[in-house]
This record gives structure tokens, sequence and C-alpha cells, in this order.
């Protein structure tokens, strides 16, 4: 199953869109409606609501008046906590209902508004912002909703700011024109990343490489998709394992392939490979390799591949001993702070990229012929692009961890 997340700010139109993946078949959780659902008459919570507040809180029906709850709860932080305590845990339990009903199903959709304020992103493979600037927002809450010019700010302004929403989320859906451009851009968004995503996560398949080419930092956002990964990894794994963003794309302002190292480390190989099937779940899918030390010396380790191919990861998982770990540490701590060995560097990557594209004929930013030729062809080239750096990081190597020729 793969585990989808979507919000946005009152007024974005999330259920436009979350009608759009339904329509293409996903199933649908809907956050609100559960918090409907668990103080319907009958069900458990509304007693112990009327038991916490007092009987005012139901209308004369018996049906909860939530102005009437608002108000006996919110009189002060006791209370509060109180109401929280009671709905919080029977939100997650329903909620966990419901997706456990949808266990068989490819794609389930949460539509959450609040996923980015309570902190719910890393529970999920991807998240999904519909997005609409809050100016747009506060004019259609007054338009369409009727809302008061003051009861609409007071809304957008509880929420959080579109800023913290972009930056917690893996995919900005702009819905702020008209309905067929959404629509388009959910249908690509489907075509490209969304359905291949699902069916790799099944098949416990990575996505294929990206084209051998060195990325221009400021056209990418490295160090907020490794956060959002990293925090993914880290809640999916219960929090257990120290987990760094190393390579390229963690030093600022170096050119680098689109691809996101990271390095988890755990206590022996013993735990990685128990690991291994959970980070398969995670949309991680890895096995058991080794590092090029040099000089015919190998160390094991466990490495691990994005299922998604909106976002091309390496999942290094060694032991904190390990050469391996020492070497991507101290490497990279270098070239943040050495000016000169990052421009070397970037030197010779820009070399050695231009030498394995004219050796292998791959194209870097365009292949022609069918997807599988291209997909492996890509492989080839960054592959022999990966090999052909080892004398260099011997020579680092030496410098940096030279205990490790003791």
């Amino acid at each position: 199953m793969l585990r989808i997340g979507l919000t946005g700010g009152i007024g974005a139109g999330k259920s436009t869109v979350s009608a759009m993946l339904v329509d293409h078949g996903a199933a649908l959780i809907d956050a609100d409606r559960i918090a409907r659902e668990v103080v319907a008459p009958g069900e458990p919570l509304l007693d112990r609501l009327v038991e916490a507040f007092g009987p005012q809180i139901l209308d004369a029906n018996g049906v909860l008046d939530r102005a009437a709850l608002a108000a006996a709860a919110f009189v002060d932080s006791e209370h509060t906590a109180i109401l929280n305590g009671l709905m919080h845990p029977a939100i997650r339990d329903r909620t966990a209902d419901h997706f456990d009903r949808h266990a068989e199903e490819a794609i389930v959709v949460h539509d959450v508004p609040l996923l980015v304020e309570n902190s719910m992103t890393p529970a999920y493979h991807l998240n999904l912002l519909v997005d609409v600037p809050a100016e747009v927002r506060l004019a259609r809450l007054m338009e369409s909703r009727g809302m008061d010019r003051a009861d609409a700010e007071a809304r957008i302004a509880r929420q959080a700011d579109d800023a913290t929403r972009r930056a917690a989320c893996d995919v900005i859906i702009d819905n702020s024109g008209e309905i067929e451009a959404t629509r388009e851009a959910v249908r690509r968004l489907l075509e490209t990343r969304i359905d291949p995503f699902a069916n790799n996560l099944v098949a416990q398949r990575r996505a294929p490489r990206p084209a051998l080419h060195l990325t221009d930092p400021s056209d990418a956002d490295w160090s907020g998709d490794a956060a959002r990964v990293i925090a993914k990894l880290r809640h999916g794994t219960g929090e257990r394992f120290p987990i760094d963003h190393i390579g390229s794309t963690s030093v600022p302002e170096l050119p680098a392939k689109d691809v996101i190292d990271l390095q988890l480390i755990v206590p022996d190989l013993e735990s990685a490979r128990s690991l291994a099937p959970r980070l398969a779940e995670l949309g991680y899918p890895g096995r058991e390799l080794s590092d090029h030390l040099g000089e015919g010396e190998f160390e094991e380790k466990w490495f691990h591949a994005n299922t998604d191919p909106g976002r091309a990861v390496n999942l290094h998982v060694r032991t904190e001993d390990s050469v391996g770990a020492c070497f991507a540490r101290a490497f990279r701590d270098l070239l943040r702070i050495d000016t000169g060995e990052k421009e070397r560097y970037l030197e010779l990557k820009r070399d050695l990229v231009a030498q394995v594209i004219a050796s292998i004929g791959v194209d870097g930013e365009a292949t022609s012929g069918a997807a599988a030729d291209t997909a492996l062809a890509h492989e080839e080239a960054t592959n022999a692009y990966a090999e052909a750096k080892e004398p260099y990081f011997l020579r680092m190597r030496r410098h940096l961890v030279p205990e490790s020729f003791d």
C-alpha cells in the first residue's frame, strides 16, 4: 500500500484534488469525516465527553453541539488537555481501522487538514500539498462560504503558513488557477510518480536511476529532500538508528548527481539484515553489498534505494565503526570547510562525467530507445562513474582515515 498524506490550507481545495485521486482508483480516508464519526450518537467517545464536560454539550436530539463543546473545553489549558486526551486516541484508533479496511488497496490517500501542524508527514510515503496562496484562499472563503473577513483571516492564521507547508511536503499541486490545470497536474503526477511508486513498492523494486548529469544545487532542494526522507526513515524504524545526509548533495553549493545519499548506522550487520524488510516497506528495498575500499579491500554493508521515481536516494546501512561510515562523514565534513578541495573534487567529477558519457555513448539528458534499455544505460553509466572515482577516494581515505590502513 502506498500511503499518501494530502493537505492544504482552508479554502485550498483538498476535496477537489482528493476526488480526482479517487476517480483514478485511490481509496480515500477523510480525517474530518472520522472526527465526526467518533462523536456520533451511540459512540463511546460521546458518552465520555458528556462525563467530562456535562450534558450541555448535547443538543435536544442528543447530538454533539460542537460550539458548546468548544466553549466548555477551551476555557483553559487543563480542559483542553482533557479534550485532546479523549479525542486523539479515538481518532487515531478509528483511522487505523480505516487503513486496515483498505489493506489490499494499491494507493490510499489520507486527507488531513492539519497534517503539517500535527507533525504527521513522516508517517506517509508521499505528502501532497494542495497549494493556494493565503490571499487567494481568503477571497475564496469570503465568496464561496460567505465568511466575513475577520473570521476567514482568523481561521487561516490558526493554521501553518504557506512556507511551512511547502517545506514539509514532497509534492506541491498548484490549485490557484483553472480546474482543468489542476486536473492535468494531478494526471501527470499519477502517471509519472504515484502509479510507478505504488507498483515499485508492491514489487519491492527500486526506481530507475536518473541520467548521469551534474545538477546545479540552485536548481534543487537537497537539504529539504534529505530532511523529509530522514524524518520518514526515523519514524518508520522507531527512532532507533542515527541517519546522516552524506555525499555531494550534503555539501552546500557543490554540483552533484541528483541523488540523495544517506547513511544509517546499525550496531552490527545482523541488525542491518533484520532491518531490511522494514526499509522495503518504507520504500527502500535493498540487498547485502560491499564498499570498495581500494587496493582490493572490501567491507560489507547493506545498500537500499528508492522505489519513488520522483526522488532518487541511496541508503547505505553501515556499522558505526566501519571504515565506510567514518570516511563518508570525514569526507563530507572536509568538503564543507575546504573550498579548495571542493573545487578539485568538482573538476574531477566534471571530467569523469564527460569521459563516461563519451565512452558509453549515453546522453546525460536524454537517451533514445526503449525505456528498459535507457534505464540499463543510465545504470551502466552511473556504475562506471562511481568506479572511476575510486582512486581519488583511496587517496582521500589515506588522508582522512589513516588508521584504516594499519
